[in-house]
């Protein structure tokens, strides 16, 4: 029998429940910017992060970069030639890329690839009392295994975006110059006076580090917050991947209409 007061009891218990786990998300945070020092102290355990979350995620990049830059470039030539400015295709990808597809997409797949398994991996070792073990052996877990985890993603997401952006550009080439026949002079510098490296470089660089930020503290805090079993691992990993779409899809807005306004 439904009961508004049942109703009203769940929203009250959930609306607590994601408050607390706001609080202690900040919490967490500040704890991983506060053993940041040891773990750069002990720079192999960030290099090996970085390569886990960088290096390996590179063939996905590359190859969605690509593949991605030819559709624009594609797509981009058959709505150009409507209106007679098919030399325009190279802006057209550049911009595309520098400014919402690079950063968007090549962090989606970041969190897809890299964050579930920095996840995975902190859950399981939560699960089988490897976390507790350091702590009965005066080993800080956060600086251990949280911080550099967490510093190897920050740092690997703007140079994967990055390198994303550079594979789609290569791709919207290949289709435009090599496949369809668009002059390649007009292609190159049509988007280098088109490209800004202030507005639309550096801004899609600021997104890509900011949704790394956003990313890795989601991966690492579930991960360590996720119930020591198999079922709670497993929806701690399901649990990084939509929150982290949804964060850079919202941070995206943002971010976007706060750069926006400085141009205007």
């Amino acid at each position: 029998m439904f009961s508004p007061l049942a109703l009203i009891r769940k929203l009250g218990h959930a609306s607590i429940e994601r408050i607390w786990r706001l609080g202690f998300a900040t919490r967490f945070l500040f704890a991983i910017l506060r053993y940041s020092g040891t773990s750069f102290r002990r720079l192999p355990l960030t290099l090996r992060e970085i390569y886990f979350s960088g290096v390996l995620s590179l063939l996905i990049i590359v190859v969605s970069g690509l593949f991605v830059g030819m559709v624009l470039g594609l797509q981009g030539y058959e709505t150009l030639q409507r209106y007679g400015s098919t030399e325009a295709l190279g802006v057209l990808v550049a911009l595309s890329l520098t400014r919402e597809l690079g950063p968007v997409v090549a962090g989606l797949l970041f969190a897809s690839r890299a964050g579930s398994s920095v996840t995975a991996e902190i859950g399981l070792m939560k699960s089988t009392e490897q976390l507790k073990a350091m702590d009965m052996m005066a080993v800080d877990p956060i600086a251990r295994v949280v911080a550099p985890r967490f510093w190897g993603g920050v740092i690997s997401m703007p140079l994967l975006a990055a390198l994303f952006s550079a594979m789609g550009v290569l791709g919207g080439w290949l289709v435009g110059v090599v496949f369809i026949g668009v002059d390649d002079g007009a292609f190159w510098s049509q988007m280098q006076a088109g490209v800004d490296f202030r507005f639309d470089i550096v801004n899609g660089i600021i997104k890509s580090f900011v949704f790394g930020i956003a990313v890795s503290l989601i991966a690492v805090f579930e991960g360590y917050d996720s119930a020591p079993t198999a079922e709670g691992v497993s929806r701690a990993i399901t649990r990084t991947v939509v929150t982290s779409a949804l964060a850079i899809l919202a941070l995206d807005f943002v971010l976007t209409s706060f750069m926006f306004r400085g141009t205007s």
